[in-house]
């Protein structure tokens, strides 16, 4: 798992900059989907949904370190493979949140600052039970963070602390280290060598479980690819600016984006030197291996991340890639596939026991179904509700291919009205012409079709 990794950004799904060659190279002996979308906008809904294949209406981890309702802590991919050696690892703290919740259903459950060069995690640590106000206190005390600076003495031993750590590292990377809020500093081969020397020496048959920050923001990556993209004249398409605009300007969002896209180069060639150690210790014999991220990344419409009421497809198209053992082809899927569908289909293709809870199914090539061309595939945002509230402020989308309807509520930037946008997605990619007036008939269907999806969720919480 890779964080904010879209699919946009990726050359083998029609990205005009070369961002992974080692990816593009591996992809042929993989089974490649072409149209899998995330379950949320964000780390702690699209993880979730991936480990619990279900919605974020049915798993209630909306908001920022939220965790999953009590009713699905026992209905996890963890969970299901209870039989397997289970491991994990995140840079994430929103997904250390959720690990700490599953901590039952896991066998070597790694620490969140395991790989951090310098971190704050024993403030966490030391007040477990009030983990979040620890941290803001940390972060204004001594971190200094949001223009606060109540202890100056302390504030300036741990920058000093910080500096020495990093000192021998730093110059490596022309934009700083990458990081977690601001220091918890890290390099991704630090995880990713360790990675390949544990799993060589854990039981078998086991379940990992590896989630890394890059290529999520700051967007630092190494020296060698470092203004890689600089003078290549990529332009990307010109789009207007959207009502949730952060008032950014085009210039600035395609220097962010080409940062973005030279991180990615970093991701990828780790990548492809994690794959070619399992490779040649033999691992991938008897080993699926799944690369996918939890959502995408927007540059446009004055919008730069992920936090964003907008689902635009740069946000929720994620990549997927399955290595099969024994494997030697590409396979390209085309069908519309969803996060949920991962926990039912690696059940499936271990042999395992189907599990009754999932929403999702089982993906092509390992359905035997004809594919459903048709399917609804459901993303949504919803990260200012609580668990046991109904949904009041959110956006809801429903894809089913070539159209794709997003539906906002609840917002103030709206004045208290709904907006709904209908995009033809074979005809334009880019989601520049709204058809919902044009398309009235097909629009109004799916608007139907999420206002009745919207009613059951909220059903248990009126």
């Amino acid at each position: 798992m890779f964080d904010a990794f879209s699919a946009y950004h990726i050359d083998f799904y029609g990205y005009e900059r070369a961002t992974t060659p080692n990816l593009s190279r591996l992809a042929g002996r993989a089974i490649v989907y072409h149209h899998h979308t995330a379950g949320g906008n964000f780390s702690t809904p699209g993880t979730a949904s991936l480990f619990t294949g279900v919605h974020p209406w049915k798993h209630r981890a909306f908001k920022l370190y939220d965790t999953l309702a009590e009713s699905y802590v026992d209905k996890t991919i963890f969970h299901a493979f209870d039989d397997y050696y289970r491991l994990a690892y995140s840079h994430n703290p929103l997904v250390a949140t959720l690990f700490d919740q599953l901590a039952a259903d896991l066998d070597d459950y790694v620490p969140l600052e395991e790989f951090f060069l310098t971190n704050d995690g024993f403030i966490q640590k030391l007040f477990h039970n009030d983990s979040d106000i620890a941290a803001t206190g940390w972060a204004r005390t001594i971190k200094k963070e949001d223009g606060y600076s109540y202890s100056l003495f302390l504030s300036e031993l741990y920058k000093r602390y910080q500096a020495e750590k990093i000192a021998k590292i730093s110059p490596l990377f022309p934009l700083g280290l990458p990081n977690i809020r601001g220091d918890n500093y890290f390099i991704l081969e630090t995880a990713i060598d360790w990675l390949g020397t544990q799993i060589e020496n854990t039981p078998q048959p086991f379940l990992g479980y590896f989630h890394f920050m890059p290529p999520h923001q700051p967007y630092r990556t190494p020296r060698e690819f470092h203004n890689h993209f600089e003078n290549d004249r990529f332009t990307p398409v010109a789009k207007p600016e959207d009502v949730f605009t952060q008032k950014l300007s085009s210039r600035f969002l395609q220097l962010r984006r080409r940062e973005y896209d030279e991180f990615i180069l970093y991701v990828d060639r780790e990548f492809g030197k994690f794959f070619d150690r399992l490779e040649s210790s033999g691992l991938l014999e008897n080993t699926w291996l799944v690369l996918t991220s939890d959502h995408g990344e927007l540059f446009e419409r004055g919008i730069r991340g992920h936090l964003t009421p907008v689902l635009y497809h740069p946000v929720i198209r994620i990549p997927l890639l399955i290595f099969e053992p024994g494997r030697k082809a590409r396979t390209d899927v085309y069908t519309p596939t969803s996060a949920i569908d991962l926990l039912p289909t690696l059940l499936n293709v271990t042999g395992g026991q189907p599990a009754d809870w999932p929403e999702g199914g089982l993906m092509p090539p390992f359905s035997g179904q004809p594919p459903d061309a048709k399917r609804s595939i459901y993303v949504m945002q919803a990260k200012d509700t609580k668990k046991t509230t109904p949904l009041t402020r959110a956006t809801l989308t429903l894809i089913r291919e070539p159209y794709k309807l997003q539906y906002f509520f609840g917002y103030e930037q709206l004045g208290g009205r709904e907006r709904v946008e209908l995009y033809d997605l074979a005809q334009d990619p880019e989601e520049l012409t709204d058809l919902y007036t044009a398309e009235s008939a097909i629009g109004k269907e799916m608007l139907a079709e999420l206002k009745a999806k919207l009613a059951e969720m909220n059903a248990p919480f009126v």
